[in-house]
Formats: C-alpha cells, structure tokens, sequence
C-alpha cells in the first residue's frame, strides 16, 4: 500500500460513493493517472461550482461511465492541480490527511493541507 502525506499507509477515502483513479476508495495514482487524483476531500458546494465554472462538472450523474454526481459532504480523490486552484480562489475543500497520497506533496505544501484538514469522525 502507498503512503499518506503523514508518511503512513494510505487510508481509504470512500467507498460510497466509490472514489479514487481506480475507483477502489483509495486516492491512489499511477502512470495513467495525469490529473493526480491524490487529495481526498469533504466537498461543499462553494467547491462544487468552482469546479463547474472551471470546466468539470462534479455535479451531474454521467451513468455512462459510472459517476454518480456529487453532493455537498461527499468525500472523494480530487486532483492535486484542482485543489490547489481552489485554495488560491479561497474555496478549497478540507481534506482527510491519513486518505491523501503522499505524491500531493508534489502540488502542495504539508502546511496548506494541515491548514484545510477535515476532522474526521469515528466510523469514517
């Protein structure tokens, strides 16, 4: 198993909805993975329409390739650049350090992710 940012091995970040490259609840990535789907976030609507209005709609349900829609609350693998563009817009998701691959390091800063960390709950 990869490793978290915390130097850990990387924690699932949700199966329902099942997020990750690999679809697997793992913000893992690989070769194919150009978008660098490693930071697993709690998404909110501000962060929702600021990925609409950039051009990825997370909102709409697409069932030809089995994406559910996402709702405000949802946690999911988003991609490092994305996040990093919502944290300089000011409307960055908090994100679950222990589910976020250590390659977002490569895009961000331990500190900004420790300033925008989601405190999780017992059973998550």
């Amino acid at each position: 198993m990869p490793l978290n940012v915390l130097g850990n091995e990387l924690e699932c970040c949700c199966t329902s909805p099942m997020t990750g490259f690999h679809r697997d609840g793992y913000c893992r990535t690989g070769a194919q993975d150009t978008g660098s789907h490693v930071i697993c976030a709690k998404l909110t609507k501000e962060f929702l329409v600021f990925s609409l209005e950039m051009g990825n709609d997370l909102i709409t349900p697409r069932p030809e390739i089995n994406f559910p829609g996402l709702k405000p609350g949802n946690k999911w693998c988003l991609c490092a650049i994305r996040w990093k563009e919502a944290l300089a817009a000011g409307v960055a998701p908090p994100v679950y350090l222990a589910c976020t691959h250590v390659n977002a390091l490569n895009h961000v800063t331990l500190q900004q992710l420790r300033e925008n960390e989601a405190m999780r709950s017992i059973g998550q």
